[in-house]
């Protein structure tokens, strides 16, 4: 296996009028032998595209890409010794399961022993054994990429890719292929680089995440560093479901103490909470100035039953819809000036309409510079 770096890397498209469009900005990251790196972003970010300069399916407009200290900005894709796999599996429908995870290894003329000793191999790590003389119209969305995995495995490769690989599947196989894959992490060993948009799969496969927007790295860090501690108010929002609240205000200095004040719509709102004391130090110098507070929605509880409550810490809010999750309920609340959900126990019981107190863990909050997006504390 190996570690693969980029360095300073961008890609650049021209559209039809022959602009330049930046697709991949200028991005910097290393990736370690034998972790499991998760490229997450929305669409357009550029995470796929970055993946394919890797892989070699697009060219490198400037920096360069190493496997294993080499640079492969001019290596063909079949002598990078990597293997990817596709959203759509990319299988050969005339060919058995068995044909098409052999045939890249029969092109480089493998040893027929060995060929068959790495295809049984793959199949029992990943239960097609049973598969292998079917085609691949015979097979469940879930069986066609195991067998697109398990190609990829044959090859013993010094890195995977993985591009979005579970996008067509159902929700319960998603869920399944994302732990078989992990799985497969762990036994093998291998560097894996994983693109996905979905920030679910991004949070419970990677050793590391790296948070795309726009072309750009947003964030790079473990999964529950991301979460804890967004770099910015875009990781912030995306990273989290549901999504973080996030609040316009200021902070005011009250007897010795620090208070965000939310800014008032046309509906009212206005709500005041104290801020953590070790929050208050580092925001000294916002005092007086707008900022914007975040705070996940399983920090925020009914004042019933929230236990001991500070009531410098309680704000007051409408339920507008309440959505019952089983283990869970989601309330979509309105203090008049800004929408936001708070995930609450089933215990913990509300009416549409109804007006609450909540209890605010301002421990667990957010502060973000409003000009910039970037994290305060």
């Amino acid at each position: 296996m190996a570690k693969v770096i980029l360095e300073n890397v961008s890609k650049i498209y021209q559209d039809d009028k022959g602009n330049d469009v930046l697709a991949v900005d200028n991005i910097n990251l290393e990736i370690q032998d034998q972790e499991f790196m998760v490229l997450v972003g929305p669409s357009g970010c550029g995470k796929s595209t970055s993946l394919r300069m890797v892989a070699g399916l697009e060219e490198i407009s400037k920096g360069r890409v190493m496997i294993d200290g080499r640079v492969i900005n001019e290596v063909a894709p079949k002598d990078r010794d990597i293997a990817m796999v596709f959203q759509n599996y990319a299988l050969y429908p005339h060919m058995s399961v068995y044909k098409n995870m052999a045939f890249g290894m029969l092109l480089r003329k493998f040893p027929k022993k060995e060929i068959d000793q790495r295809v049984m191999e793959a199949a029992d790590i990943l239960g097609l054994k049973t598969l292998l003389e079917r085609k691949p119209k015979e097979l469940s969305g879930g069986q066609r990429q195991r067998v697109a995995v398990g190609r990829a495995i044959v090859r013993k490769p010094k890195a995977f890719l993985f591009d979005e690989p579970l996008s067509n599947l159902d929700a319960k196989m998603r869920v399944q292929m994302r732990t078989e894959i992990s799985k497969l992490h762990t036994r093998l060993s291998a560097t894996m680089i994983y693109v996905t948009h979905d920030q679910v799969e991004a949070m419970t496969m990677g050793d590391r995440i790296t948070v795309m927007n726009a072309g750009k790295i947003q964030q790079v860090a473990t999964p529950l560093e991301i979460y804890n501690h967004p770099k910015n108010m875009f990781v912030a929002g995306f990273i989290g479901s549901p999504t973080m609240n996030f609040f316009d205000g200021n902070l005011t200095q009250k007897e010795g103490k620090l208070f965000f004040m939310e800014k008032k719509g046309q509906g009212g709102g206005g709500f005041s909470v104290r801020v953590d004391e070790d929050h208050a130090i580092k925001l000294q110098p916002y005092v007086g100035k707008s900022v914007k507070f975040g705070i996940r929605p399983e920090d925020i509880h009914d004042k019933l039953y929230a236990g001991s409550s500070d009531p410098f810490r309680v704000a007051q809010a409408t339920v507008e819809v309440v959505e019952p999750m089983g283990a869970e309920v989601y309330l979509y609340m309105n203090t008049g000036a800004h929408s936001f959900i708070a995930r609450v126990s089933v215990a913990e019981k509300a009416d549409v309409n109804n007006k609450l107190d909540l209890v605010f863990n301002m421990k667990r909050g957010h502060y973000f510079d409003p000009s910039t997006e970037q994290t305060i504390v």
